[in-house]
């Protein structure tokens, strides 16, 4: 139960992260005037969803962090896939692939 409450939280987080961080993006290059400032302020309101939601994982953040890390780096594949047209490359996937083992191990191993 715990662990679903912990990777729900990260789930969340992480969407809200990946695509706070993409409408910032597109808001600040590909809008303009009042649409500009409305598209950026609606990146910064997912970007607090992204915060609080962290926060709310129940596990120590020095854990918390470990398993964040590896499910960011595939939300941000799969939201630059979605939103930008761009597929990772396969360095961009072994590398990936570290960071999610990292995650892992940072998050659920206990020494």
């Amino acid at each position: 139960m715990k662990y679903s409450l912990v990777f729900a939280c990260l789930i969340v987080a992480t969407v809200a992260e990946s695509f706070g961080d993409a409408t910032i993006r597109t808001g600040l290059f590909e809008r303009r005037g009042v649409a500009r400032l409305g598209v950026v302020l609606g990146g910064a309101g997912l970007l607090l969803v992204y915060g609080v939601m962290l926060n709310l994982a129940p596990l120590p953040f020095g854990r918390v962090v470990g398993l964040y890390i590896a499910t960011l780096f595939v939300a941000w594949q799969t939201v630059a896939y979605v939103t930008f047209r761009t597929p990772p490359s396969a360095p961009v996937m072994v590398g990936g692939a570290l960071i999610v083992v990292g995650g892992l191990v940072v998050s659920l191993w206990k020494a």
